[in-house]
């Protein structure tokens, strides 16, 4: 994806799959590439169509919790871009998760009962409901490897003070809750997701995507208990299918590790799941625009122009 040089921008980062541009200090440009990453390790091979896939979740999501918390996000002008307030972020990603899968898995099933501060109830099978949702704060790298912290430990670094952090637990379990309701609408469970906030005029602000593929993980409902009495792997919508075939081939992200090729057909494979997912989770059929450089960058410079006029 090009470097793009919008009017009045005054920086550009590039994460693992969105690029950002500061627009006059008070705005940002992110654009959801199609790259896609695992173990923090960007991937070889871009995913036709999830950077829209990516940027029609979140929008769709934000949109349906802007009654929870107020949001970055001010409009969506092409596919893959979306335009928002400029925020503080909090260097803290809230992971909220309903399940033991994942990364808590993987935890559990090592012997260890503890993830971030937070006690696992003991007896559990993978893929069980926790009694109540819990929350397991990573920190957010700017390079490398996210890394597992509690909350304890937030406050006593000052990442976030006590008071803020009430509040953004707060936030984040009602959006859980929200997008649970969204998801069970549509047949589906979310097992677990990350949010991050900012601050904006004072204000405590959702940022960056939310409930998408790349940061959620959503089970199908129907059959999901016999499924679980049985034993048997949970029919899933995530990015953790990619993550287990990483697994299966050698890689975990780890030094000295290198990524498996990645075949013609295992490319189409994943972005039929990416689409797959905003289908179930939208409820709405997927519409493709591939989208050329140059009317996407004129999209975007009619975008923030528009809001410049408001």
């Amino acid at each position: 994806m090009p470097q793009f040089e919008f009017p009045d921008q005054m920086g550009f980062y590039q994460g693992k799959v969105r690029d950002v541009y500061t627009i006059d200090n008070t705005l940002l440009v992110m654009i959801a590439s199609n790259r896609i990453s695992a173990f923090d390790v960007i991937l070889p091979r871009p995913i036709p169509y999830k950077g829209q896939v990516l940027n029609g979740v979140a929008a769709f999501m934000l949109e349906h919790t802007r009654d929870i918390c107020p949001n970055w996000l001010i409009s969506t002008p092409a596919p893959n871009a979306a335009i928002g307030y400029k925020c503080v972020p909090y260097k803290v990603e809230v992971v909220v998760r309903g399940n033991l899968c994942g990364h808590a898995w993987r935890t559990y099933s090592s012997g260890n009962r503890m993830l971030c501060g937070v006690e696992m109830p003991k007896g559990l099978k993978e893929n069980d409901f926790f009694p109540t949702p819990i929350i397991t704060p990573t920190t957010k790298a700017s390079e490398g490897h996210d890394e597992d912290i509690s909350v304890a430990d937030i406050i006593r670094h000052d990442l976030v003070s006590e008071e803020e952090w009430a509040e953004i637990e707060a936030h984040a379990l009602a959006l859980f809750a929200r997008g649970n309701e969204l998801a069970r609408k549509q047949g589906l469970i979310l097992a677990d997701t990350k949010y991050e906030f900012g601050k904006r005029n004072g204000q405590i602000v959702l940022m960056d995507e939310i409930h998408t593929p790349d940061s959620s993980r959503y089970f199908y409902a129907d059959g999901f208990d016999e499924r679980q009495q049985r034993g048997e792997k949970q029919k899933q919508l995530s990015k953790e299918f990619v993550r287990e075939w990483l697994i299966q081939n050698g890689f975990m992200g780890k030094e000295g590790q290198t990524v498996p090729e990645m075949s013609d057909e295992w490319i189409n494979t994943i972005s039929e799941r990416y689409i797959e997912l905003y289908e179930k989770v939208t409820g709405t059929t997927f519409q493709k625009e591939a989208l050329d450089d140059e009317e996407t960058y004129g999209r975007i410079v009619e975008g923030l122009q528009e809001i410049r006029r408001k």
